[in-house]
């Protein structure tokens, strides 16, 4: 049964919603932006996020959808769908919308779903050198994005620290500023020097399926997995799920998977968007309920 099933019913009694904007300077040429959802009703607020990267996404952010009303958060669903909303605006409103609803009913997700709040373990995500980190906090663990440019001894010294659990090869980008291609030489080292650590998003060609098959119970998805039917379609049934889930858009895909995830013996942790307000809470609770003690990519801001 997905946790789904308990949250469709939900009243919720929306007058309307408004929206802010975030912005963040991160580097010269990028600037961080999101939009907040904030919707309204019965007196109280929920708040979403939308995490799109395209900046100039959010200068088009639905300002004027129909959605007011009492309703099921099922119908609320139902009805934010037939609009086709792009990029993780849906998930905004979806979050935002849910936040509304428990607000309302005064229960907490955790209530509803009938889990419990844990607290929740997580790494430090990183390109650079780990070592700097580890000299103020020794007991932080990572989750590293490995470069095409990295030789096997600086692999070696990083494995050695005993502190990384995910190798990030991020193999299934493409046309973003954080693509890294399948090179072979890249994928068996990884495989080899991060002996105990999660590979995440290795992407199956010729030259690399040899390398990944021998690691297979190590494998993990994350960018191609938005709902139970991506799962299925890997090439190899996965042992691990990075769950990020505003790219999932809606909460029943998001927890129909985390249910497909559970009943098939699936290791899942969190993964962060970059999210600059709510969202940072949002995916931090879905974690405490569902993977707290995964290696969970979603430290505090």
């Amino acid at each position: 049964m997905s946790d789904y099933d308990r949250i469709a019913p939900l009243e919720v009694e929306l007058d309307g919603y408004t929206t802010e904007r975030r912005t963040l300077e991160v580097s010269s040429g990028f600037t961080r932006v999101t939009t907040i959802v904030v919707a309204r009703g019965g007196g109280v607020e929920g708040r979403g996020e939308d995490v799109t990267y395209q900046a100039e996404a959010h200068d088009r952010f639905p300002m004027e959808l129909d959605l007011s009303g009492r309703q099921t958060f099922d119908d609320f669903s139902a009805r934010l769908a037939a609009h086709e909303l792009e990029g993780y605006a849906p998930w905004a409103f979806e979050s935002a919308v849910l936040d509304l609803a428990l607000r309302q009913a005064d229960a907490s997700l955790g209530d509803v779903v009938g889990r419990e709040y844990r607290p929740v373990r997580f790494v430090v995500s990183t390109r650079g050198d780990v070592r700097p980190w580890r000299e103020h906090y020794p007991a932080l663990e990572f989750k590293i994005d490995p470069e095409v440019d990295w030789t096997r001894e600086h692999m070696d010294e990083l494995a050695s620290t005993g502190a990384i659990r995910v190798a990030d090869l991020k193999g299934y980008y493409r046309g973003t500023v954080v693509d890294v291609p399948a090179d072979p030489r890249l994928y068996r080292d990884v495989v080899e020097a991060f002996s105990d650590s999660v590979i995440e998003d290795a992407f199956f060609t010729d030259e690399t399926r040899p390398i990944l098959v021998e690691a297979a119970e190590r494998l993990s998805f994350d960018a191609p997995i938005h709902s139970v039917d991506d799962v299925l379609a890997l090439e190899i049934e996965p042992r691990f799920l990075n769950i990020k889930p505003s790219r999932f858009g809606t909460w029943r895909r998001l927890l129909d998977t985390l249910a497909h995830g559970e009943e098939h013996g699936i290791s899942m942790y969190g993964g962060g968007q970059f999210e600059l307000d709510v969202g940072r809470d949002h995916i931090q609770a879905i974690a405490s309920l569902y993977y707290a003690g995964a290696a969970n990519d979603v430290a505090p801001a």
